[in-house]
């Protein structure tokens, strides 16, 4: 491989970061609380200046390097191994690295996935469905699986497979949630200003548990998941037993603790709106692949309902 091809998707081109942006409309059928379309009224902020610390962290950085998606802020360097430059990114580079979305812990946002502690195999995998198209993200990783070399892909995934995931989302079942509008700048949840509540109807509700940490990129700073009464235990018997004559049984390949066995990932303590969006990716066929087609007879027969339950149940359990 050349010098030139090899520098190149060092990360994600600048092109395609550009192209990365949050998307604004998604196929009709699908449920809106599942992906993170901004409101089109927004409430007024204002933009973090001056120097940024963290509770906890000896480092600090300014707000313009916290905000930089090519060299995102690394909080707590000594709770991970040396990172390769497609996830650290670099200063001066028109790139954006893997620490902007995952941060450099890998437990990302709900907008993105948890990919701490997966398997190797199964990162470079589904990078390459991504980049072939197999698995459609054509406003984020799709763009960014083909600006990405194997090289780096595999460095990315060796680093993240490394790294100890931890409890990252606490799940409440509430019938009235916050009131919360989806930010366009943060791209998930956030508690709207001046508070009050609404019905949490057939959806699931995550917010930052402090929003200001959050939107620094505090790799210590988790979420919380409001889901409908009931859901964490209708998804449980589920996942278990296939209740209601639905075959589920994620032990069968996640493992008794589904936790991952072998190149198949963990689901425990996922963010529940994430583990949503994929079985609904699965079902409506934008996420294919091996297993996935696998996963699209399994979960075909899934309601709403069921998904918001399952997902509710997954995203209770410890990833540890």
């Amino acid at each position: 491989m050349s010098n030139p091809i090899r520098v190149l998707p060092l990360a994600f081109l600048l092109s395609v970061a550009a192209a990365a942006q949050v998307p604004q409309s998604i196929p009709n059928g699908l449920p809106t609380w599942a992906y993170n379309i901004p409101d089109k009224v927004q409430p007024p902020t204002v933009a973090a200046t001056g120097a940024v610390r963290l509770p906890g962290s000896s480092q600090e950085y300014d707000a313009t390097r916290v905000a930089s998606g090519s060299n995102p802020p690394d909080w707590f360097p000594d709770e991970h191994g040396p990172a390769p430059r497609v996830v650290k990114g670099e200063a001066g580079v028109a790139l954006q690295a893997c620490g902007a979305c995952h941060l450099m812990s890998g437990q990302g946002h709900p907008e993105s996935a948890d990919i701490a502690g997966l398997p190797v195999e199964y990162v470079v995998r589904q990078m390459k469905y991504f980049k072939d198209g197999a698995r459609k993200d054509d406003t984020r990783m799709g763009p960014i699986a083909k600006a990405t070399s194997e090289e780096d892909v595999r460095q990315a995934a060796e680093y993240f497979a490394a790294i100890k995931p931890i409890p990252w989302v606490k799940v409440i079942e509430t019938s009235t949630p916050p009131k919360t509008y989806v930010s366009a700048a943060a791209r998930h949840r956030l508690v709207v200003p001046g508070g009050g509540t609404e019905p949490i109807g057939h959806r699931i509700i995550e917010t930052p548990v402090d929003p200001v940490r959050t939107a620094n990129r505090d790799p210590h700073s988790p979420f919380l998941a409001y889901v409908p009464p009931g859901s964490i235990a209708k998804g449980g018997a589920l996942v278990k037993t296939g209740s209601s004559g639905k075959t589920i049984q994620c032990a069968i390949c996640h493992g008794d603790d589904l936790k991952g066995l072998g190149d198949v990932p963990r689901i425990a303590g996922l963010q529940p709106v994430y583990i949503a969006r994929q079985l609904i990716g699965m079902q409506n066929g934008s996420s294919a692949g091996t297993a996935a087609a696998l996963m699209k007879k399994v979960v075909s027969g899934l309601s709403e309902d069921d998904i918001i339950s399952i997902s509710a149940y997954l995203g209770s359990l410890s990833p540890q």
